[in-house]
């Protein structure tokens, strides 16, 4: 991992803590928070691809971006009421971030998150309490980093 990296990856990681709690507690991603923080954390991935002089990283950035966006679009507008609009902002960042290493990277990390929220709403019906909402944002998250530290990069 580049150098030049690790100023996105500390303020996507304290966008993740904010976002994370934010959701649990009121199941909403505010576009206050997530649009002008997804904001930065691609500026400074990009900013690090220019650096370290790797226009590949561009496309992949803005690939997965647009590949994860669209995707949980589709999921929104076939279930608006289940998957709301600031996780669809939310898994664009996510797919950008994840772009950086690579289309694998990006589609396994959203997949995992899909796989994470599935498995725990499953729990949660499980455990009996049906109609109860799970926050999504925090799976995205969850997936987003456990693909990032997973490797390779």
């Amino acid at each position: 991992m580049p150098w030049s990296l690790v100023p996105a990856l500390v303020v996507f990681a304290m966008l993740s803590v904010v976002l994370t709690v934010v959701d649990v507690r009121t199941h909403r991603l505010p576009d206050g928070i997530v649009l002008p923080g997804g904001g930065i954390v691609l500026a400074l991935m990009a900013s690090a691809a220019v650096v370290i002089g790797s226009p590949h990283r561009l496309a992949g950035i803005a690939g997965g971006a647009a590949a994860a966006f669209v995707v949980c679009l589709a999921v929104h507008l076939a279930r608006p009421a289940a998957f709301g609009g600031g996780d669809v902002k939310l898994a664009g960042i996510c797919g950008g971030v994840l772009g950086w290493v690579g289309p694998e990277a990006a589609a396994s990390g959203i997949a995992l998150a899909f796989v994470a929220g599935g498995v725990a709403a499953a729990g949660t019906v499980a455990a009996g309490a049906r109609g109860t909402t799970i926050a999504f944002g925090p799976f995205l998250l969850l997936g987003t980093w456990a693909r990032l530290l997973s490797g390779p990069w």
